[in-house]
């Protein structure tokens, strides 16, 4: 947690100053109106979780015809129910405030499953992808926890209420996919 704070502290952008563009930081080269209701944090944090959301998402779907275990693909059907919502929510965020969709650099987020991973992942079948899938979402959520820490004290209530909706929901999914690894 304090290397992700001290990474972001880094990060940086300016949302209605005094300069003419706004918004000109690290984050890209966009132009923000000085009237947003978003602030950097909660842009940034859009940013970021989009990527980490559609991953998620894909990672549901192919949950949908792989898994072996109903309680797997019963999961990953409530992961792509709760996530999609969310990132057109954040998208709209992001086309609201005349913000770029990237950051225009890489912030490295943390629980995104690399290429291989994602490749064993989807060569995977039945229990062997329960186990896959089981293991990375739970290091996938874990990421995502932690991003989401970025917003809970957000002065905007849309973010802040999106923020600690990821933390509950995700929390309790960590404690489902820990039992269901257990399972024989």
């Amino acid at each position: 947690m304090v290397l992700t704070s001290l990474t972001l502290v880094g990060c940086t952008i300016n949302i209605g100053s005094s300069g003419s563009g706004g918004y000109r930081g690290m984050m890209g080269n966009g132009s923000i109106d000085s009237e947003t209701q978003f602030s950097g944090w909660d842009i940034m944090f859009a940013q970021m979780m989009i990527p980490h959301h559609q991953q998620a998402v894909e990672m549901a779907t192919m949950a949908e015809s792989r898994a072996l275990s109903p309680e797997v693909k019963a999961l990953a059907i409530k992961i792509k129910a709760e996530q999609a919502p969310e990132i057109a929510q954040m998208t709209g965020w992001l086309e609201d405030s005349n913000a770029p969709m990237e950051m225009g650099h890489d912030m490295g987020m943390g629980g995104m499953l690399g290429d291989a991973e994602m490749q064993k992942l989807e060569e995977s079948q039945g229990a062997a992808f329960d186990r896959l899938f089981l293991k990375g979402m739970i290091e996938h959520h874990e990421g995502a926890i932690e991003m989401a820490q970025m917003v809970v004290d957000s002065n905007n209530p849309e973010a802040r209420s999106l923020g600690e909706a990821i933390i509950k929901a995700q929390t309790e999914e960590i404690i489902l996919m820990k039992s269901l690894l257990k399972q024989p």
